[in-house]
């Protein structure tokens, strides 16, 4: 009895198998197919190809030549080079096209550039450009419309402003920090914690923990911000 079961489960494997070879199918109108069956009956044939699998009538088929086993392993071989080079060719491509010089708009009013971001994707924001302050720099009503915890955010630090003024302060990261299509992920920010009462802060500084992920230069005539990705 034992043996009957191994026989049959011997049965079943190269069955198996056998439907898994890769195999060529002609049709009637002239086109060639490579793929390898995965099922077969009186009128349909399922054929697995890249990305998919295709249904054929009988009657559509001219003839099919069926191939070994090793050849239905280097078919698939070959599927799976042919997708990582897709996913490899997207990727340069996003990549490429994140690179690119990208052009934002910004107000000025005296010496101030101020621009409009989004912060974590949901809260708006008018920053003034500060390539002399290390960090974003943000007012503590800004952390608040984050939803920003700050009791829990440890430990304090302290923030010091460009007329030499320092103020209590908390370090974060930001998750994203968004200037019209240009984005940056995981920016290092700080969120004062006192008062600024200077008129020219805005809701707060764009500083270089964003502007280091960036190629930038000032288009003071168009009153452009043009940023390259490094």
């Amino acid at each position: 009895m034992r043996k009957e079961a191994i026989l049959l489960v011997l049965v079943y494997v190269f069955i198996f198998y056998a439907m898994l070879n890769a195999d060529t199918v002609y049709l009637k109108n002239g086109r060639r197919i490579e793929g390898i069956i995965k099922n077969e009956d009186n009128e349909i044939i399922d054929l697995e190809v890249s990305g998919g699998s295709i249904k054929f009538r009988k009657g559509e088929i001219e003839k099919i030549e069926k191939s070994s086993l090793g050849d239905s392993n280097a078919l698939r071989q070959k599927w799976e080079r042919q997708k990582q080079e897709t996913q490899d060719k997207i990727l340069k491509q996003q990549l490429e096209e994140e690179r690119k010089p990208r052009k934002v708009g910004f107000s000025q009013d005296t010496q101030r550039i101020i621009l409009n971001v989004t912060l974590n994707k949901k809260v708006e924001a008018s920053l003034v450009l500060d390539t002399g302050a290390s960090h974003v720099m943000l007012r503590k009503n800004i952390a608040e419309k984050l939803g920003i915890d700050l009791d829990s955010v440890k430990p304090d630090t302290i923030a010091e402003l460009a007329d030499g003024s320092k103020v209590n302060a908390k370090r974060i990261i930001l998750e994203s920090i968004k200037v019209e299509n240009v984005e940056a992920n995981n920016v290092e920010a700080s969120i004062l914690l006192d008062d600024v009462g200077v008129s020219d802060f805005s809701d707060g500084l764009l500083g270089m923990s964003f502007l280091k992920r960036f190629n930038f230069k000032v288009d003071q005539k168009d009153k452009k911000l043009i940023l390259e990705k490094l």
